[in-house]
């Protein structure tokens, strides 16, 4: 393995504390979101100071160590004809689209698709959500997305009414409100799976999966696209027209996938091996690692990666 250097990004919802212990560095007061290996113009790692796209070219995967103090917008991505289509259009930086997989490193919270409807009539019956559940029961959690963020449904009388109730899903409401008063998508979280994932969980985030990380970190690997349509709960630009025409409203029954050893980035051959030492790995492409230990590296196709006793290695290829 040929140690590599990734990007760090310090966007201000990052933790300040686990990626740069995971790499034997002391935190310096900075929020260290996301470490990227990849080769995605936006942060490309290096071996040896060059740049790791001269050895692989452009990689279809990024692969990155994610680590959320703070919620993350809520957001979608869009299939590859959008993608297409919004890149020519000046829309998108990419013509790719953006498939994530998530793999919790420490216990990770997170939104992630729609909730089946009964259980949101359930959850919306039980606070007294009238409105917003009568919208889901007559147009489905779509239409109700669309009465939220197009200003038929009031937001104050839905986050009043989880004031003083019990549960996560509330709570989250509460948190949100106090940061982003008045918007639409602090209600929109009601109509979403809200997920608790232990280490080793995955969730898998197509695209039209409407979400937003929470806090906790977690491998992620995705394609290799910066193409994000954000709704809301940011100060960043966002799009609600794009946004309601990307989201896919379809409910996600089980957005949690148990532990495994290899994690499929669905419809890609791109795959995430879970390896527990002592063992080894043979790459099948150009792979890149990541380690308990702090080592990122790169594994030429065909090479071998062995995994001493008490490490445990991340290997993503195509």
């Amino acid at each position: 393995m040929q140690p590599v250097e990734g990007v760090v990004q310090h966007y201000a919802w990052g933790d300040t504390t686990f990626i740069p212990r995971l790499l034997g560095l002391a935190p310096d007061g900075r929020p260290w979101a996301e470490l990227w290996l990849g080769t995605h113009l936006n942060g490309p790692a290096t071996i040896a100071g060059a740049p790791l796209a001269d050895i692989t070219g452009p990689l279809p995967y990024l692969l990155k160590v994610l680590a959320a103090a703070e919620p993350l917008s809520l957001q979608a991505h869009p299939t590859k004809t959008q993608a297409v289509a919004g890149f020519a259009a000046g829309r998108y930086p990419d013509d790719e689209p953006k498939p994530e997989l998530l793999l919790a490193l420490t216990p990770f919270e997170a939104l992630c698709g729609i909730r089946p409807v009964d259980a949101t009539l359930e959850l919306l019956d039980g606070l007294g959500a009238r409105d917003l559940a009568a919208a889901v029961a007559q147009d489905g959690p779509g239409g109700a997305l669309h009465g939220l963020y197009r200003g038929r449904l009031a937001v104050g009388p839905i986050v009043d009414a989880c004031a003083e109730a019990d549960g996560p899903e509330t709570s989250w409401v509460r948190r949100l409100a106090e940061r982003y008063p008045g918007d639409p998508s602090v209600a929109a979280t009601l109509l979403l799976n809200l997920v608790r994932l232990t280490p080793g969980e995955a969730i898998f985030l197509g695209p039209g999966n409407l979400h937003a990380y929470l806090t906790g970190a977690g491998i992620e690997l995705m394609g290799a696209s910066d193409n994000v349509v954000r709704g809301g709960l940011t100060t960043k630009p966002v799009d609600v027209d794009d946004l309601l025409a990307v989201v896919d409203p379809t409910p996600l029954a089980h957005p949690v996938r148990p532990a495994a050893d290899v994690y499929a980035l669905d419809d890609t051959p791109i795959r995430l091996h879970h390896l527990a030492g002592p063992t080894e790995h043979t790459s099948a492409g150009h792979g890149l690692v990541v380690t308990s230990e702090g080592e990122t590296g790169y594994l030429a196709p065909g090479a071998t990666l062995a995994v001493p006793e008490g490490t445990t290695a991340y290997v993503a290829a195509a």
